[in-house]
């Protein structure tokens, strides 16, 4: 089976790779593009370890093709820093031990990153509801939904 060549942007940066028409874009991220962020903990789309952003909509990267990204826009866990500057939700995650394992995470980021573009100020429930489709086995999800509370409200403080 012949490769396909895919050119899209990922975290900011234009990208080319070599696919297989049956790889997903989790296998492409990981292994053609060395973005190991994004983690395959069902490969069916119900534990949200892999949601990345595709022109801005949040989707399971196990669930798409890799030769689905040519043009699209793509954002990973690893494009929420700043370089050296962690996005606020990362840094509050720390401060809130709202990880463990770290399997879950990166798609627990993303999601919320998703959420606090679409809604700036959400509700509890909004949130619970927001990230409904990512499992975590370690933590529960009270200081999950804490941190992204309260990464809202100090990000809307400091707009």
């Amino acid at each position: 089976m012949s490769k396909f060549h895919v050119t899209t942007q990922v975290n900011g940066d234009e990208v080319e790779f070599l696919c297989d028409p049956r790889e997903t874009l989790l296998d492409c991220l990981r292994d053609k593009l060395n973005l190991t962020g994004a983690k395959e903990g069902c490969g069916t789309g119900d534990c949200g370890a892999c949601s990345v952003s595709v022109d801005g909509r949040l989707v399971c990267s196990c669930l798409m093709l890799g030769v689905e990204a040519e043009g699209k826009t793509i954002e990973t866990v690893e494009g929420l820093a700043d370089g050296e500057v962690l996005h606020p939700l990362q840094q509050k995650f720390i401060e809130r031990a709202a990880l463990q394992c770290g399997i879950c995470t990166p798609g627990i980021l993303v999601a919320a990153k998703a959420l606090l573009e679409k809604n700036p100020d959400p509700t509890e429930e909004e949130t619970r509801y927001w990230l409904a489709g990512n499992l975590c086995r370690c933590t529960g999800y009270d200081k999950i939904i804490r941190a992204v509370m309260e990464t809202a409200a100090e990000m809307r403080e400091a707009s």
